[in-house]
């Protein structure tokens, strides 16, 4: 039996390294591999800003990365939570009776739902901004190059 409040939790702790995948749909799930890459290039920008500035280029391509992998979990955390007894028994709890109570929505469910909502768009608007400013100044810098 798949526990929806452990499957919203694990997407929104975990979630960028995949755990929540892994719980859900075993060990061979392909997305739930890939998930870490985005993840580890945006920490690997994140790095790069510390050690170089946030004026390096590919810093800045990285960062957003990070960001847009750990909103879309948040986002995973909030579908999850939100989803119906019937819907959730019936996607992930097959064999299950309708009415499971691994599908139910508790307390701790809730919970859940309000950390990723408030996290997840923190964190989208926080990359949004970053993304944009240092694009844009990528595109003046290049404009006064051009001028010159």
């Amino acid at each position: 039996m798949k526990n929806k409040t452990l499957a919203a939790w694990l997407a929104f702790l975990g979630g960028p390294l995949g755990l929540h995948r892994f719980y859900l749909h075993g060990w061979r799930d392909a997305p739930g591999w890939i998930l870490p890459l985005p993840t580890l290039l945006g920490a690997y920008g994140v790095l790069r800003v510390q050690r170089l500035g946030v004026d390096d280029q590919l810093s800045w391509m990285l960062v957003p990365l990070l960001g847009f992998t750990i909103a879309g979990c948040a986002l995973t955390a909030i579908v999850y939570g939100l989803s119906s007894r019937e819907k959730w028994n019936a996607r992930f709890n097959a064999g299950a009776d309708e009415q499971a109570p691994a599908g139910g929505t508790n307390w701790f469910t809730i919970l859940a739902v309000a950390a990723a909502l408030m996290v997840g768009t923190g964190i989208l608007m926080a990359t949004i901004a970053f993304s944009f400013q240092h694009y844009f100044e990528y595109q003046v810098e290049e404009g006064r190059a051009i001028s010159q």
